[in-house]
């Protein structure tokens, strides 16, 4: 027979082991319930994805060419992100040369071969005529950067230096973010043309080519502002104006004017009159041919008329006396 002390500890055993597997048991089951819980959940949320996807595929490609659309008009991706810093700098360069020559044509005939010779080119030229005495040109020299400073010593050793004026600017931001945003805009251009490949309705399909054309013009624009940024950053421009001197200020340099110069100022004047009055005359002649044609009409119908008179008076007998 087993005592009453071992009996109780079996006892006691057996309700520890029942308890342990009554709470196993619950924890499986709590467990399940959430396993289970999740699974519909996800399941749910797969199907409504699924109906929204079917039911909604412009939206979709709204959404996504909205969010290439922010990319590409919020500027240039981050830099910070380890890209590379411009190795490059850009510059435009400008200058305004004033210079007095002694001849304006032949001037403006050295500073067209210096332009030419640094493989540069003239974008605009004029010449003007100034009280009948000198001449004035204006000149837009596009030049290599590699060669402007040469240049711009040439032209002004070309005569009398007037004024000088150079200007100097940075556009390297400008030039890097213009190249980043037409590689975004790029790149948005052909996420809009695979949604156009994959659009199935013509409501979405009409509205992505209206997407892509707006696009389509911003990157134009873009690559035309790059184009004239490089135009500017090659070539720097140089703006030489040409003039003669004045004929007074060549005047106050030479001595009081003697027999020889009153000699031919009272010839040109004796000239300039003789010209002045053959002016007139040539001017006059045709109205005093005019008049000299219509007098010589007039006197021979006058004479006519008294010949006929005379003939008249002639032929006509004297009247005989009456009686006393």
């Amino acid at each position: 027979m087993q005592s009453p002390r071992h009996s109780s500890r079996s006892s006691t055993r057996r309700s520890r082991r029942v308890l342990a597997a009554g709470m196993l048991a619950a924890l499986l089951a709590v467990s399940g319930c959430g396993a289970a819980d999740d699974k519909s959940g996800s399941s749910t949320k797969a199907a409504d994805a699924a109906d929204n996807k079917a039911a909604a595929p412009a939206g979709r490609a709204d959404a996504a060419s909205g969010q290439s659309d922010r990319g590409a008009t919020e500027g240039s991706p981050d830099r910070s992100t380890g890209s590379p810093a411009p190795t490059t700098t850009h510059v435009i360069r400008k200058a305004s040369l004033s210079v007095e020559v002694k001849d304006v044509p032949k001037a403006a005939a050295a500073a067209r071969s210096v332009t030419e010779d640094a493989d540069g080119l003239v974008a605009n030229e004029s010449t003007d005529r100034i009280d009948d005495l000198r001449e004035t040109s204006h000149l837009v020299l596009r030049v290599p950067q590699a060669e402007y400073d040469a240049v711009l010593r040439k032209l002004a050793g070309g005569g009398k230096l007037l004024s000088r004026t150079s200007e100097a600017k940075d556009v390297t931001d400008q030039v890097v973010d213009v190249e980043s945003r037409i590689a975004t805009q790029r790149a948005s251009v052909a996420r809009v043309r695979k949604l156009m490949d994959r659009a199935e309705k013509i409501a979405d399909v009409v509205a992505l080519e209206g997407e892509l054309s707006n696009r389509q013009a911003e990157l134009e624009s873009l690559l035309a502002r790059q184009e004239s940024l490089k135009d500017r950053t090659t070539l720097a421009t140089i703006t030489l104006d040409l003039a003669e001197p004045e004929s007074s200020a060549q005047g106050t340099d030479d001595d009081d004017p003697g027999f020889v110069d009153a000699l031919g100022g009272g010839w040109h004047a004796f000239v300039t009159t003789v010209k002045w009055i053959a002016m007139a005359v040539g001017a006059a002649a045709p109205f005093l041919a005019a008049a000299a044609a219509l007098l010589l009409l007039w006197r021979l119908v006058r004479t006519r008329r008294r010949t006929r008179r005379a003939v008249e008076h002639a032929s006509v007998p004297p009247e005989a006396p009456s009686a006393p």
